[in-house]
């Protein structure tokens, strides 16, 4: 079991990245290195290495003399090279000797939103492995860094533009939060300020404003709450055993033994925390979102020992009884909401454990890697919300099969994507990238094509042939080790399917080796569904 033990966060300005336009290439000190180039950039998506440095370097020092020895490779000159990057993380895994730096490109000392890199020294500190995205040239494009508006400014104008767009925000879910990024948007660089706000009323959402720190006008937005389509109706008469706690003569849906707790509130009431005068609680919907965030709590701390979504104890905040007949259950960064269903399609969403799973991933991929919620990178979003939605339910393949009204199986299946329809476009779920959704809705197609990664996950897991590809399965307890180590440790913000592929056979060598059946049916599963 993959324990990440030790985590030092650390600052400090590095030198270059690397890369060369060929597949395979040799260095003076190190094997042949395996290279796949971003075709937008054409900088390294990804270098498999392995890197021997100088003797007696730190492992911060490795990690920069691999840069620097590389900076050519990412169009960047020495003097660029030096200043173009930050350590922003540091984990040392004790399980594999392992040594993982996550990095920030910057540009004078702002960070680049769609970069982001990742560097893996193994236990004799040699460099196994660089992931992420450079966007070399930025100081052609002349961002404009001085007199800029304030923080507060930048948070007001987003403030404005979302209300105007979804109605007066009486209250936010906790603090709006603004941080400054340079921002790529339809081939033009903006020095902006990244205001991310979360609500429940009069929409739930987690949204994203980007807003540009000259002028104070709004470059791009989006909402990253991440949806699963519904589940209705309350309890289905499962007894449930739950942590509760005896507060002022009631008792109320708060656990106070995991994390920093578990809470429940009831949104017809307030927002008020769910009471009852006995042990016995009666609204079903509370009963179902306090026990499946429970359950969802003590997966990832027994499987990953890692401490809520944040791994720092974050509270587990659920909201029941969200909207009129609202068909739906979200993550908004701050709180779990769940709608009552419609009677129709869906039964109460709280009703689902996979889908409480689900969505509380989301938190999980927020804090780790943070895929952008577009695209590929929010296609892997939502699969890996999927992947462990599915781990943590463990009773089959299926997300959303006991929260259906109308008798469709599930919401998706990891194990026949095709079987199944995505409503939001009437598009069938690929199960091969050559069949994936390249259309403007969905958010590029975060739902649809999460089911690629979905149909890796589960060959991975179980086996199979398929597209006359044949993977050997090596069972649920190795994949989801698998995938778990390649989010936290490998992959970043703007990851594809292709640099997915890659940190799942990094994240099997490091826990089985590099000959093992793990890394061959990971290698034969993204075979297997067109991605290499």
């Amino acid at each position: 079991m993959s324990r990440l033990n030790t985590r030092i966060k650390v600052y400090s300005s590095i030198a270059a990245l690397s890369i060369g336009l060929g597949a395979f290439f040799t260095t003076g000190s190190a094997s042949a290195e395996e290279v796949k180039i971003n075709e937008v950039h054409e900088t390294p998506s990804y270098i498999i290495d392995n890197w021997s440095a100088p003797q007696k370097l730190s492992k911060e020092e490795i990690a920069i003399e691999f840069l620097k020895q590389n900076s050519a490779k990412f169009k960047l000159n020495k003097s660029e090279a030096e200043e173009s990057f930050i350590i922003v993380d540091e984990i040392a895994d004790d399980s594999t000797g392992t040594h993982h730096f996550k990095l920030e490109q910057v540009y004078e000392g702002i960070p680049v939103y769609n970069g982001g890199q990742t560097i893996t020294l193994d236990e004799n500190d040699n460099v196994t492995s660089y992931f992420g995205t450079v966007i070399p040239d930025l100081a052609k494009e002349m961002i404009e860094i001085e007199n800029i508006i304030s923080e507060k400014v930048a948070i007001d104008k987003a403030k404005a533009a979302l209300e105007k767009r979804i109605g007066t925000v009486e209250n936010y879910d906790g603090e709006v939060k603004a941080e400054q990024y340079i921002y790529e948007y339809k081939d033009k660089f903006y020095h902006t300020y990244l205001v991310t706000a979360s609500t429940s009323e009069p929409q739930v959402g987690f949204w994203h404003y980007f807003i540009d720190a000259t002028n104070g006008k709004v470059v791009d937005s989006y909402n990253a709450a991440h949806n699963v389509t519904a589940f209705g109706n309350g309890v289905f008469g499962e007894r449930r055993k739950f942590e509760a706690s005896l507060l002022d003569g009631l008792y109320g849906l708060h656990d106070q033994t995991r994390g920093q707790g578990v809470l429940t509130f009831d949104n017809n009431h307030n927002d008020a925390l769910v009471t009852s005068v006995s042990k016995m609680f009666t609204d079903g919907a509370a009963v179902d979102a306090h026990a499946n965030a429970q359950i969802t709590y003590d997966y990832f701390k027994r499987t990953f020992n890692r401490d809520s979504v944040d791994d720092n104890g974050q509270p587990l905040l659920s909201r029941v009884h969200v909207g009129e007949n609202w068909a739906n259950a979200s993550w908004n960064g701050v709180y779990m909401s769940y709608g009552d269903g419609d009677g129709v399609r869906f039964h109460n969403l709280a009703a689902g454990l996979d889908v409480a799973a689900h969505e509380m991933s989301h938190g999980v991929v927020q804090h780790t890697a943070n895929l952008i919620y577009r695209n590929e990178s929010g296609a892997l979003n939502e699969s890996f919300a999927d992947i462990f939605g599915a781990m943590v339910d463990r009773d089959d393949w299926i997300i959303g099969e006991d929260i259906m009204a109308d008798g469709t199986i599930g919401l998706r299946s990891l194990e026949d994507p095709a079987v199944l329809i995505e409503r939001r476009t009437a598009a069938p779920y690929p199960d091969h990238w050559s069949l994936r959704y390249e259309g403007p809705l969905d958010n590029g197609g975060v739902h649809i094509n999460s089911s690629i990664n979905n149909k890796a996950a589960y060959l991975v897991s179980e086996g199979g042939e398929h597209y006359g590809v044949v993977v050997e399965g090596v069972g649920r307890e190795a994949t989801e080790q698998i995938y778990y180590r390649a989010l936290a440790n490998y992959l970043t913000r703007n990851s594809d399917f292709s640099m997915m592929r890659q940190a799942a056979i990094q994240a099997a060598t490091d826990l089985y080796g590099a000959d093992s059946a793990a890394v061959q049916a990971v290698k034969q599963a993204y075979n297997a569904v067109g991605v290499y």
